[in-house]
C-alpha cells in the first residue's frame, strides 16, 4: 500500500498519483488530507510556497464533490494568472480518471465569453482570480450559491495585492455553511482577520512554523556600498555559471533597467513586472521554464504565481519595505525537495533589515563576501572544463575532422588544451583584472558615519506623508536613488532624513526657494545625526535632543500653521519635554514610544509593503557594452537619471514647485 493510500484517497485518485510519479506525500499533504477527508471543517494551513499545497487541497477536493452532478460545488482563488492556470492543470490532473470532471479557469486577459461558455456547461470546481470572478458574478455569468468548498490559496498574497473587498463581495454569494480552506504562506494581521470573518472553528496546520523560512533554502547576504550594487550582482551571476535565477527589486522601473542592464551585459534575462501586457507577461515565461532565459528581474507583484521548481537563486537586488515579503521571495527556490540560495545584496541602508529578517524567517544569514575577478576566473575555468568533460560528442564531425586537424596539426595536446581554455579565460581575465573589491566591512555599514548629513525639514504627518512616502517624495525631486536616502523619519508636523555628504550641497540648493501646496518646505542641517540607541523615542519626547541650525522657533511647526496646536515662546524654541500638545502628536505620528527605528531602514513595517509603485522606464541605457563590455567599477546604471521635477512623488498625493518656477 502506498503512503498515498493511507491517507484515504480512493482509488482513481491513486492512480493519478501513481502516473504522476508521487511516492511519499509532503508534510502539508500528510497533516491537511486525512483531516479534510474526514469531516467537513474549516481549515487555516500555514505552509511555504513549493510545498505541494495544490495536492493538499485538491485531492480532498475531488473525492468529496458529486462528479456527477453539473452544479459548481468548489470554488478556489488564487491571485494571479498564472497560478490560477497551475492549478487548473494540477486539478486536472489529479482528476484524470475522475469521468465527467469539468474544472473550468477564470482569469482576465481571456475571453469572458468562453469562459462563461465553459462554466454553462457544468463546471464542478472552478480556480479563479478575484477580479475576474467578481466580474462575473456581477454579470451573472457564474452561480455559487451551492458551492459546498471555497479554497483560499496564497491568502495572504491576495490581501497584500488588494483583493481583500473582492473577497469579501465573492464569498457574500456563498452559503454560509460551506467549508473554507485558507492556504497561505504567512499569516500577516489581515489573514488573521479574514479567517475569523468568514471561518467557523478552523482547524490550524502549521508546517515549519509561522513565516518561517524554507527548510531546504540557506539565505546569505552581501555588504556592498549602494553605487556597486550591479556589479556585485553581475559577480554573483559569473561566480555561478548554471545561475537559474529571480532578482527581485521593489519597483517597475528599476526592474526594466536591471533587466536592460543584463542584457547589454551579454547576459540571458528578462524583465517581468506590471507595465507588461498578458502576451508578454506569457512570453517571457515561457522562455523562463524553458531555461532561454536564465536571470528573470521581477518585481514582488509580477512574480506572484511563479512556480517553477529549478530555480538556484533568489537575488534580493533591493529589499522590499515589508520584510515579511523576504519569506514568499526566498521560497521561489529550494522547491519540490532541492536546495535553494536566497541572496541578499545589502546597502549600508538595508543592513538593519538583515537582523529584522532572521528574527521572522527563524534563520540566520551567513555573511559572504563578493568574489574577486581571479575567483570569477577560476570559477569560470573548471565550469568550462566540466562542461566539455559531460558533453556528448556529436559524429557529425567527424567528416570535419581531418581538416580540422590539419589546421592545428602543430599543436601539441597540451597547447590545445591551453588554447581552448584561453578563449573563455582571457575574456574574464580582461574584464577583472584591474576589478576593485566590492566588499563593505560590517564596521563600515554602521549608522553615523562621517560621511553622513542629516536634515530637518518642516513637513511630516500632518502633510500626509509617512517615512515610505516622504523618502519616496525625496527621492523624485532630488533626482537620487533608492540607497541615496535613509533613515527617514516622519514625525507630525516635521520629519529627519540622513544623505552622504556628497549630496549635501545639492540638498540644501534645492529647497533654497521651494514651495509645497503655496507653503515654503524649508531644510536645514540637524546635529543630530539618528544614531545611538534613544533614536526616535527621544525625539518623540523632546524633538531633536541634539538640535539643529535655527532660524526662527515657527520653523519647527511648518512655517505659519498649526502653530496654536503646541505652547509657543522660549519653551518651544528649546523643545522642552513638556510641550503641551506637540510631544501627543509626535509620538502618534511615530507609531509608539517604544519604536526606535531610525527611518527608512531597520524593521519599519508600518505603512505596508509598496511592491510597483514606480512606472516604467523603458529608456534604454545610453551606455554600449556587450559581453560584460562595462567596466566593472562603473556605477549601478541607476545615477544620472532625469526626471521631471513636476512628477508628484509615489503615495504623497501632492506635488512640489520651485518659487523661481
Amino acid at each position: 500500500m502506498s503512503k498515498f493510500a493511507e491517507l484515504g484517497l480512493e482509488e482513481n485518485l491513486l492512480k493519478a498519483i501513481e502516473d504522476m510519479g508521487f511516492t511519499t506525500p509532503s508534510d502539508v499533504q500528510e497533516k491537511a488530507i486525512p483531516v479534510l477527508l474526514e469531516k467537513d471543517t474549516d481549515m487555516v494551513s500555514l505552509a511555504q510556497t513549493g510545498t505541494g499545497k495544490t495536492a493538499a487541497f485538491g485531492f480532498p477536493m475531488l473525492q468529496k464533490i458529486d462528479i456527477g452532478s453539473r452544479t459548481t460545488q468548489g470554488l478556489i482563488l488564487s491571485p494571479t494568472r498564472e497560478l490560477c492556470l497551475q492549478i487548473t492543470n494540477e486539478i486536472k490532473n489529479y482528476g484524470k480518471y475522475c469521468k465527467g470532471l469539468n474544472v473550468v479557469a477564470v482569469y482576465g486577459g481571456a475571453s469572458i465569453s468562453d469562459q462563461a461558455r465553459d462554466i454553462k456547461k457544468g463546471a464542478q470546481i472552478i480556480v479563479a482570480t478575484p477580479g475576474r470572478m467578481k466580474d462575473m458574478i456581477g454579470r451573472r455569468m457564474i452561480d455559487i450559491s451551492k458551492i459546498e468548498y471555497c479554497v483560499l490559496d496564497e491568502a495572504d498574497e491576495m490581501l497584500n495585492m488588494g483583493f481583500y473587498e473582492d473577497i469579501t463581495e465573492i464569498l457574500s454569494y456563498s452559503p454560509d455553511d460551506k467549508s473554507t480552506w485558507l492556504f497561505s504562506a504567512t499569516m500577516p494581521r489581515e489573514v488573521s482577520n479574514i479567517a475569523k470573518k468568514f471561518m467557523y472553528d478552523p482547524v490550524e496546520i502549521t508546517v515549519g512554523g509561522k513565516n518561517m523560512g524554507a527548510e531546504n533554502v540557506s539565505h546569505e547576504y552581501y555588504l556592498v556600498n549602494a553605487r556597486d550594487r550591479y556589479n556585485a550582482l553581475k559577480r554573483l551571476a559569473d561566480a555561478n555559471p548554471s545561475i537559474f535565477s529571480v532578482i527581485f527589486c521593489r519597483t517597475k522601473r528599476d526592474t526594466q533597467k536591471v533587466a536592460e542592464l543584463l542584457i547589454e551585459d551579454g547576459y540571458s534575462a528578462a524583465a517581468l513586472h506590471g507595465d507588461l501586457s498578458q502576451n508578454q507577461r506569457d512570453l517571457v515565461m515561457k522562455s523562463f521554464r524553458n531555461r532561454q532565459i536564465q536571470m528573470l528581474v521581477a518585481t514582488d507583484v509580477a512574480a506572484r504565481g511563479i512556480d517553477v521548481d529549478d530555480i538556484t537563486h533568489v537575488i534580493n537586488y533591493q529589499l522590499s519595505d515589508e520584510i515579511e515579503t523576504y519569506t514568499h521571495r526566498s521560497g521561489r527556490t529550494g522547491r519540490a525537495g532541492k536546495t535553494g540560495i536566497s541572496i541578499v545584496i545589502a546597502s549600508k541602508s538595508e543592513s538593519r533589515k538583515i537582523h529584522a529578517i532572521e528574527k521572522i524567517i527563524q534563520k540566520k544569514f551567513i555573511l559572504k563576501e563578493v568574489p574577486s575577478g581571479m575567483e570569477i576566473c577560476e570559477v569560470q575555468l573548471f565550469h568550462l572544463a566540466n562542461k566539455i568533460k559531460q558533453t556528448e560528442i556529436n559524429h557529425d564531425i567527424d567528416a570535419y575532422l581531418p581538416n580540422i586537424n590539419e589546421v592545428l596539426e602543430e599543436f601539441s595536446k597540451e597547447e590545445l588544451i591551453k588554447k581552448v581554455f584561453s578563449v573563455e579565460f582571457t575574456r574574464f581575465y580582461n574584464y577583472y583584472k584591474k576589478a576593485k573589491d566590492l566588499n563593505v566591512s560590517a564596521g563600515d555599514m554602521s549608522e553615523g558615519s562621517k560621511d553622513t548629513v542629516r536634515y530637518f525639514i518642516n513637513i511630516g504627518g500632518k502633510d500626509d506623508f509617512d517615512w515610505m512616502s516622504l523618502k519616496d517624495f525625496l527621492k523624485e525631486m532630488l533626482h537620487l536613488d533608492q540607497d541615496d536616502l535613509y533613515k527617514v523619519d516622519v514625525k507630525e508636523s516635521f520629519s529627519f532624513f540622513n544623505t552622504d555628504t556628497k549630496h549635501q550641497e545639492l540638498v540644501m540648493d534645492f529647497f533654497k526657494d521651494f514651495e509645497l501646496e503655496g507653503r515654503r518646505v524649508s531644510v536645514e542641517i540637524s546635529k543630530d545625526t539618528g544614531r545611538g540607541k534613544r533614536g526616535g523615542r527621544d525625539r518623540d519626547r523632546g524633538g531633536s535632543r541634539g538640535g539643529f541650525k535655527s532660524r526662527g522657533g515657527d520653523r519647527r511647526g511648518g512655517g505659519d500653521r498649526r502653530d496654536n496646536k503646541r505652547s509657543s515662546g522660549s519653551g518651544g524654541d528649546r523643545r522642552d519635554n513638556r510641550r503641551s500638545s506637540g510631544s501627543g502628536d509626535d509620538r502618534r505620528s511615530s507609531g509608539s514610544g517604544d519604536d526606535r527605528r531610525s527611518g527608512g531602514s531597520g524593521d519599519d513595517r508600518r505603512g505596508g509593503g509598496r511592491s510597483d509603485g514606480g512606472r516604467s522606464d523603458g529608456g534604454r541605457s545610453d551606455r554600449g557594452g556587450s559581453d560584460r563590455g562595462r567596466g566593472d567599477s562603473g556605477n549601478s546604471g541607476f545615477k544620472g537619471r532625469s526626471r521631471r521635477s513636476s512628477d508628484k512623488p509615489a503615495g504623497s498625493g501632492t506635488g512640489g514647485r520651485r518659487r523661481r518656477d
